[in-house]
């Protein structure tokens, strides 16, 4: 990955913008359950920061992928998960199909305002018996005249509670379950829309996220993103941004914990020295450091084969589950060193061990993409088929 002169000035900004936005405010947000969206998303939309891989028609900066990448890097110095996810959800994971598959029009209405900041978005794909298996959806369409009929619900959903409209996937036929849906744009005040509670999370408390209904909600058939039937495939296109968000935005947050874990380490008398002075102590920093670059590389790879405009499913999958994978035990190392203050629940390091928590979890867990991967390397079993009547002999 070349990172030019652009890409540092934008880096600089997202920092900046953390460090003056975000950061004064963490614990306040964190204790309420939620942070003032409109607000917040105003004020990175003023910056550019909500569009920056999009088109320029609609307020976009029109720039590459890798640019996508280096803020959402910069995000990670947030000091708190709830926040960044909060944006990376606008930016990442409920606008790229919109924004490469929607109509004009839907874009105008929808894109437009949510990289600029007046609207605030939500992706709808979860449901209560539905999460990582995606194809099981249930939550339906039919048509009535011009209108989509909307009944279902949809579980998890980031910015829940703040969203003026949803990036929806829902079964808009009775085919095959790969074949039978399509992302449907649903107004968050429309008529039917159930905010039923805002979900008591382990971590990402920051992050307002809701259960939502929709009973006989009406939308314009025209709502529907590109082609109807073709919404799982276009769930598949914005899994790979999300996965590879989620992947570096975490880079920053294992970086710091290791670093806060030192300098606590240093300063923390044990048995005549300092916790840190222990072999045992600084080595497993040195791996721990070591293995966040190894997945820093992998992204960074992920990320300019995706600008070339190769399918990096594959890529994106093994950083989604690695990043998952190495947070968990980066958090899990850093908190033991910390001893009783480690377990103290408003410490930064307890924090970072609640929320890392759920990058082995959301945008699809990871047996999901252990699967994904299996199946594109061909390491998939293969199943014995069924035996036909003839074959079988009765004794």
């Amino acid at each position: 990955m070349r990172w030019t002169d652009e890409h540092q000035m934008l880096r600089d900004t997202v920092r900046t913008f953390v460090e003056n936005e975000i950061n004064p405010f963490v614990d306040e947000w964190e204790a309420a359950g939620s942070f003032p969206a409109h607000e917040l998303f105003k004020k990175a939309g003023e910056l550019g920061l909500l569009g920056i891989s999009k088109p320029a028609e609609y307020g976009g900066m029109d720039l590459d992928y890798s640019y996508s990448i280096a803020a959402a890097e910069e995000l990670g110095h947030a000091r708190c998960a709830g926040v960044p996810l909060a944006i990376g959800v606008q930016t990442d994971m409920c606008t790229p199909a919109l924004a490469k598959f929607g109509s004009d029009d839907l874009r105008e209405r929808f894109l437009a305002p949510s990289i600029a900041g007046d609207m605030v978005g939500a992706i709808g794909v979860s449901e209560p018996g539905a999460g990582s298996d995606v194809a099981s959806i249930r939550t339906h369409a039919r048509k009535d005249g011009s209108d989509w009929v909307i009944n279902g619900s949809k579980m998890w959903i980031t910015n829940g509670y703040q969203a003026d409209w949803m990036c929806a996937l829902v079964n808009t036929s009775e085919g095959a379950p790969h074949k039978n849906k399509s992302l449907i744009i649903i107004p968050m005040d429309a008529k039917g829309v159930s905010r039923t509670r805002k979900l008591d999370k382990l971590g990402c408390r920051s992050s307002d996220t809701a259960e939502i209904f929709f009973d006989d909600v009406r939308v314009p058939i025209a709502n529907t993103i590109g082609e109807e039937g073709a919404g799982f495939f276009y769930q598949m296109v914005q899994f790979q941004e999300e996965r590879l968000w989620g992947a570096v935005n975490v880079l920053r947050q294992m970086e710091r914990a290791i670093e806060l874990t030192t300098e606590y380490a240093r300063g923390r008398q044990l048995f005549g020295g300092t916790v840190l002075d222990n072999q045992v102590v600084h080595y497993r920093l040195a791996e721990l450091s070591t293995e966040v670059e190894l997945l820093r590389s992998l992204i960074y790879r992920a990320v300019e084969m995706y600008d070339e405009g190769e399918d990096v499913t594959r890529l994106a999958s093994m950083a989604k589950l690695k990043a998952g994978r190495l947070s968990r035990v980066v958090a899990d190392s850093c908190l033991q060193y910390w001893g009783g203050m480690g377990f103290m629940w408003e410490s930064e390091i307890a924090r970072f061990y609640r929320d890392a928590r759920l990058v082995s979890i959301g945008g699809g867990a990871d047996e999901v993409m252990l699967s994904i991967i299996c199946k594109l390397d061909g390491t998939l079993p293969r199943r014995p088929k069924a035996a036909k009547k003839k074959d079988l002999v009765i004794s």
